[in-house]
């Protein structure tokens, strides 16, 4: 089961909470990109950035000289997949259909070498599925530069809202359109970068990835 928390109890649309650990793995486990939020010398900063999960701890990566890393105070980490428009027939109830994560916590700096190896192998798999294993590993140098911080999933809140749109009783007889207006997503055809020496095929890992988002 998830938390709950002052900062993760829903105070509206209560409905569309997920107390279940799974539906929290599923929204991360989807995802490419995470908005990370933190306070910098008291001004407030959303980083977008790619991530990671092993198990109940969420891994993100930047550069050492990141200022959005190098803090210790408290984040907040969200992940959102839009999957529809919602079109009511009144302006006031046009909603989203959507999957939603937010994680709170004190991230750590990751200091130990095995652990920052399967940190960022973590964030490599999460983007391109296979790819750890198709490419050169990071050399001292390269892993000298990058910063990874692990960030515990304990305190989590999941929100999903699915479905048609919910009209005022009086408003289903107006004869205006509603419904749903699906948002999908697919991966276009792999681009070989003109500077490739050798003649390559595409990996598989790739040509045969599925659609994200789901």
């Amino acid at each position: 089961m998830l938390s709950t928390t002052s900062r993760t109890s829903l105070g509206r649309s209560k409905e569309r909470g997920r107390t279940d650990r799974e539906d929290l793995y599923a929204v991360l486990d989807a995802g490419l990109v995470c908005h990370l939020g933190v306070v910098i010398d008291g001004s407030p900063r959303v980083v977008p950035t790619g991530y990671g999960r092993i198990g109940d701890t969420l891994y993100l990566h930047g550069s050492t000289g990141a200022a959005s890393l190098r803090g210790t105070g408290e984040v907040c980490v969200t992940v959102t997949h839009l999957d529809g428009v919602v079109l009511a027939r009144s302006v006031f109830h046009h909603s989203m259909n959507y999957r939603s994560a937010m994680i709170y916590g004190r991230p750590r700096l990751v200091v130990e070498d095995e652990e920052r190896l399967a940190g960022l192998r973590a964030i490599t798999e999460q983007l391109s599925p296979g790819q750890w294993d198709a490419t050169r590993a990071p050399t001292r140098k390269e892993l000298a530069a990058t910063a990874v911080v692990a960030l515990s999933l304990a305190e989590a809140s999941v929100k999903v809202r699915q479905g048609p749109p919910s009209d005022d009783p009086e408003d289903y007889s107006l004869p205006i359109w509603a419904g749903v207006l699906p948002l999908r997503q697919s991966w276009g055809a792999p681009e070989t970068d003109p500077a490739l020496t050798v003649d390559v095929d595409v990996p598989a890992h790739i040509t045969s990835r599925p659609a994200p988002g789901r």
